[in-house]
């Protein structure tokens, strides 16, 4: 047992903020008069500059290997034309000095060496601060993208990750400066062979903050052992107790700290100076966020045909799907769902509650346990609980709006949470990993008989 698994976890009794970016997905408006552009590089630079304004501990780009579909075609109500992640956050680097950078990234459509090069490029670029998300992908539909299929089993993906991470892990320790160079990092396995000697040195953070997302037991077991956050999925104060507390006893295990792991829940914000304003402010937004096209289209998804015959302010389609289950053409959250089955329990909900199509797909579609509506005083309130509880040590913000979407949280929110002790008043320091209170990592212990030297160049 080491003296990590006697430890209790001991919560900060404080909150960070992020941004997650998502750029898809009706969640973001975008076609209201405030909108910006899902692609200029004017949208993310105002708003990662509000967002290190309001002190927001990172700016988190999500990811998309392939142009969703709808019914076999490109959907058209789908937004396109999502930047690389790591070629957005460099850029960003640029014009911001504090909030670190994360970008998600595949572990399964990249190959460790060169992924572990690009993220040690920008964290050296950003002066520390870099981070990945690390996803995993097992489905066809993605993998016909790179000519490779449905090469990696599902029940191989985080088995194939760790071995990438643990790989890209050693590259990133194998800088040492003590003896003069870096050590040649080896891996022979299922997936794939690396033999490199890296060539750049440590970040001022040591190696980019690891974040994860998966929440089936491999997921937290696989967070548990190699992330420093969750980037997790119960933002609901008693849900995220009980989440945490399943996340220190699967930390300890792993023979970390119990405070090791930070957890920030995803999360949305509808916010104005009153209760009233802010209910109506959130019945404006989920209006724009589901249309009666959206609405649509959503069932269309399940039901494998077109309905576009149908009222959207009418009931639930009385026809049957199409299809026995839904495919990963719409997302990854649609992925083997019984379409007949969803489709009777759907028609059923929906008399009795006496939902139209779009009221019934917006109310599906609303993270409620996610949101957090109310008026400023009140949600910073609410918070306060989820400090004192340790329940999470932040939020990853989905703005509802781009670029605007943070500027009431930033300018009202926070203030409030600062009132109440509960949230930072400047920057702990240069780099992600000490905003995030994380300890930097112990390089383990290496042999230097097989050290590369660094060229003289690098030495002056």
């Amino acid at each position: 047992m080491t003296q990590h698994s006697r430890a209790k976890y001991k919560p900060s009794g404080k909150l960070q903020f992020g941004i997650f970016f998502q750029g898809v997905n009706s969640g973001t408006i975008w076609k209201a008069a405030e909108s910006g552009s899902q692609t200029d590089f004017e949208s993310f630079r105002r708003i990662a500059q509000t967002a290190e304004r309001g002190l927001f501990a990172a700016f988190f780009l999500g990811e998309g290997l392939r142009l969703r579909e709808h019914l076999g075609r490109p959907h058209e109500l789908d937004v396109a034309g999502r930047p690389d992640a790591q070629t957005m956050l460099a850029a960003l680097a640029a014009v911001t000095s504090n909030i670190g950078l994360v970008a998600t990234q595949n572990t399964t459509y990249n190959d460790p060496a060169d992924l572990a090069h690009r993220l040690s490029s920008l964290d050296l670029l950003s002066g520390g601060r870099a981070a990945w998300n690390i996803v995993t992908t097992d489905n066809a539909w993605t993998g016909a993208n790179f000519r490779r299929g449905g090469y990696l089993d599902h029940a191989d993906r985080y088995t194939q990750a760790e071995a990438f991470v643990e790989t890209a892990k050693q590259i990133w320790d194998s800088h040492d400066p003590a003896a003069g160079g870096w050590r040649r990092v080896v891996h022979e396995g299922q997936h794939y062979t690396v033999d490199v000697t890296p060539r750049l040195p440590r970040s001022a953070q040591y190696r980019p903050v690891l974040f994860q997302a998966g929440d089936s037991p491999e997921g937290r077991d696989f967070a548990a052992r190699q992330a420093d956050v969750i980037f997790s999925a119960h933002p609901k104060l008693d849900d995220a107790l009980d989440f945490r507390r399943d996340i220190v006893e699967r930390t300890l295990n792993a023979g970390r700290g119990a405070n090791d792991v930070k957890i920030m829940p995803a999360s949305e914000f509808i916010l104005a100076a009153t209760p009233e304003e802010a209910r109506d402010k959130k019945a404006w937004v989920r209006s724009l966020q589901i249309g009666p096209q959206q609405a649509i289209a959503y069932l269309e998804q399940f039901w494998g045909r077109e309905l576009g015959g149908y009222d959207p302010d009418g009931p639930l389609p009385e026809i049957d799907p199409v299809v026995e289950e839904t495919s990963e053409t719409r997302g990854s959250g649609f992925h083997g769902a019984k379409a007949r089955q969803l489709a009777d329990q759907w028609r059923a909900e929906a008399k009795e509650k006496g939902l139209s199509i779009r009221q019934f797909v917006s109310a599906k579609t609303s993270r409620v346990d996610a949101t957090f509506n109310g008026s400023y005083t009140e949600v910073a309130d609410r918070l306060v609980e989820y400090a004192r509880t340790g329940a999470v040590d932040g939020f990853n913000i989905s703005p509802w709006l781009i670029p605007t979407g943070l500027d009431d949280i930033v300018n009202h929110l926070v203030p409030a949470l600062q009132e109440r002790g509960v949230y930072p008043t400047g920057y702990a320091g240069c780099t992600l990993r000490e905003n995030l209170g994380l300890s930097t990592p112990e390089r383990p212990g290496t042999d230097s008989a097989d050290v590369v030297a660094e060229p003289s160049a690098a030495r002056a």
